[in-house]
C-alpha cells in the first residue's frame, strides 16, 4: 500500500511489511467484531506503543497474540 509507505516516511518510522499489515488488519477485525468497533483504533494505538516500548519491532507477532488473548 503506497499510501502507508508514504505515511511511514512522513512519520519517520519503518514501513510495514505485507505480513505485518495483514496481521494488523486481521486483529483489527477481531477487535471490531469481538469487543467494539470504536475500540479498534485505540487497540491499534496501544499495540503500537507496546511495540515501541519493547524496543524490538520483531515483538509485534507476540504482542498481537497477547492482544488476541485479551479479546
Amino acid at each position: 500500500m503506497e499510501w502507508l509507505e508514504e505515511l511511514a516516511a512522513t512519520l519517520g518510522v519503518p514501513p510495514l511489511t505485507d505480513a505485518q499489515a495483514e496481521g494488523l488488519l486481521a486483529v483489527s477485525r477481531e477487535v471490531a467484531h469481538g469487543v467494539e468497533r470504536k475500540a479498534t483504533p485505540l487497540a491499534a494505538f496501544l499495540l503500537g506503543r507496546a511495540v515501541e516500548r519493547s524496543g524490538d519491532p520483531e515483538a509485534l507477532p507476540a504482542l498481537v497474540a497477547r492482544l488476541r488473548a485479551a479479546i
